[in-house]
Formats: structure tokens, sequence, C-alpha cells
């Protein structure tokens, strides 16, 4: 008979896209421990996000400690709460560190960690898309036996719980938006589309009768004013928006045009029709957000032509236009 799981581990420290996709993995976790205390093991800035998902009893967010206290203090908590099992969907060298200090009677792990337990080992799993890869992950440790693992065939994250992303609630009497996306990681501006040619796509689609509105960090405000050079009337909201609302804009809005980054993830998994840009910085097959979703990639984004964005555009807006 197979030991009863009553108290859960799930590990996931970053980054925003990475977290969103991982929301299937988690989802699935749930389902196959109703009964158990599931505890998420992360980082601050994805507490707020964590705490109003359905599948977590617990949040916390000391995942990434600094200081030899830092990890003593961590190991005391995980080692005294005795959990059943841990589901590493990090699977990076700072949750194997976890795995090793909890050694030498780690719990169950579902992991890439040496030495534990549920290893996942499928040949060419480091070239598989994150659905699928953390799919295989959960069919090795034996809680979805059935996962589909081909390409393109695990089931997308559902946003359906955070509050106000029903699909199509915009009302009849407004105007349509268009959400730009048009910043990133500071640290890997390889990844961005130019702000002057997101604005001027924003001056093609807001002739065509499609409000602008722009989604970013604070440190971003700078795009949004570039792209109002071209669009006066667009709307800036860099810095004002936290992760549910862009959930809330996603379900709302006409399309989404953006980098590979965190919130243009989110929009694209509350049901956002987007068009999300890739440079060689980083690998679609790997990490594209799902669902109603075209990809464009170059490996300079300063060559992509506002013109072959409109084109892709066009092919997820409504062909009757925003009149």
């Amino acid at each position: 008979m197979s030991r009863e799981i009553r108290k859960v581990l799930v590990i996931k420290l970053s980054a925003l896209g990475d977290f969103v996709l991982a929301l299937a993995a988690m989802k699935r976790i749930r389902e196959a421990h109703p009964k158990a205390q599931i505890t998420l093991l992360t980082t601050p800035p994805f507490e707020a996000l964590a705490r109003a998902c359905p599948y977590f009893d617990e949040v916390e967010t000391d995942g990434r400690p600094e200081g030899l206290e830092a990890w003593l203090a961590l190991r005391a908590r995980l080692k005294a709460v005795r959990y059943d099992r841990v589901y590493d969907l990090q699977t990076s060298a700072a949750s194997e560190r976890i795995f090793h200090l909890l050694r030498p009677f780690p719990p169950e792990w579902s992991g890439i960690a040496f030495g534990c337990a549920l290893p996942h080992t499928t040949p060419g799993k480091d070239q598989m898309h994150t659905l699928e890869r953390q799919a295989d992950q959960l069919k090795a440790a034996g809680i979805w036996p059935d996962a589909p693992t081909t390409p393109l065939s695990a089931p997308p994250p559902d946003l359906s719980w955070i509050g106000g992303t029903r699909r199509g609630r915009r009302r009849p009497s407004d105007r349509p938006h268009v959400m730009l996306i048009p910043g990133g990681s500071a640290h890997r501006m390889g990844k961005r589309w130019p702000a002057d040619s997101y604005g001027r796509l924003a001056r093609r689609l807001y002739d065509r009768g499609y409000d602008i509105l722009v989604i970013g960090g604070p440190q971003e405000s700078a795009l949004g004013r570039e792209i109002q050079r071209h669009v006066p009337q667009a709307r800036d909201l860099t810095g004002r928006t936290d992760f549910a609302k862009v959930a809330e804009f996603g379900a709302e809005t006409a399309l989404v045009v953006g980098n590979d980054t965190g919130p243009l993830h989110l929009a694209a998994a509350a049901g956002a029709p987007t068009v999300v840009l890739f440079s060689k910085a980083s690998d679609p097959a790997l990490s594209a957000p799902r669902g109603h979703v075209i990809v464009l990639q170059a490996d300079d984004l300063t060559t992509l032509e506002p013109s072959t964005v409109e084109r892709a555009a066009n092919s997820l807006l409504p062909l009757e236009g925003a009149a």
C-alpha cells in the first residue's frame, strides 16, 4: 500500500513567464493531492500572484537565501515540516542546492537533483517546451500517467481563477483596445523590439479604431512616452498595473503585441490573441506562450518591420475591424 502524501512542497523561484507556464503543472499537482497541505516555495515578486492561486495552502518567499544564516534557517524550517514529497519545478542549481541541503534524509523529491527519489531522466527533456517537460516530469513522478508530452500537446495554464479574467467582458459600446508590452528584462535588451517600432505599429492600429494601452514596469515609462510620441492618445500604464490587472486586461483586449516577457505570458494565458516577438536571445520552441498566439522571430529584433508585425496582428484581429 502506498504511503499517504499529506505535506507537499512545490518549488518555483522565477521568472514570471516561467512561473505562468508552471501554473499548468501546479494545477495538476493540486489535482493529484486534493487533501494534502501544499506549500509553494518562491520569491517575493510572485507572492501576491501565488497567494491568489487556488493550488496552494501556504506560500513562502525565502527560496533564494542570502548568506549562511539564511540558508540554515531555510534548512531548519523545511526539515521541521517533514514534507512527504517535493516537486521541484525550478530544476536549477539553486533548487538542487535545497535538495542537497536536506540530505542525508531528504523528502521524496521530483526533479533532476542527483540522488533524488523521483528523477526526471527522459532523454532530450532539455529540448522540450516547458509545458511538455513539466508534464513529463510529473509523469515520471507517477501523478500524471497519461501526461501529453509530444510537442504542442500539454494543456496551457488556466488563469480563470484570477478575478475578471472571463474572456470577452468588453461592453459593445467600448472602443476595443490593443495592449502593447514593449519592455522586458533590463539585462537582456536584445529581447526587446524598439519602442519606435511599437509606436509606428500603434499609430496604424489607432487609426483603424483601436485604443492603445502600454503595459510595463515603472522603470519602462520612457517606452510609454516614446509610443505616445506616435499616438498621444495612448494610455501609458507603465508602473500602474499588478499581475492580476494584466491578466484582466488580457481577458478584455482585442490583441496583445509584446516581447518575450512575463506580463505577455500572463495576458496570453488569460486568453488574449497574442503576437509575441522573439530574438535569438531565447527559443520559442522551449518557452513560447500557448493559446491564440503567433510567434515572430528575428535574430535581431531591430530588423523586424512594423508592417510584418501588423500583418500578423491582422490575422488575429476581427475581420470586421474595430469600427
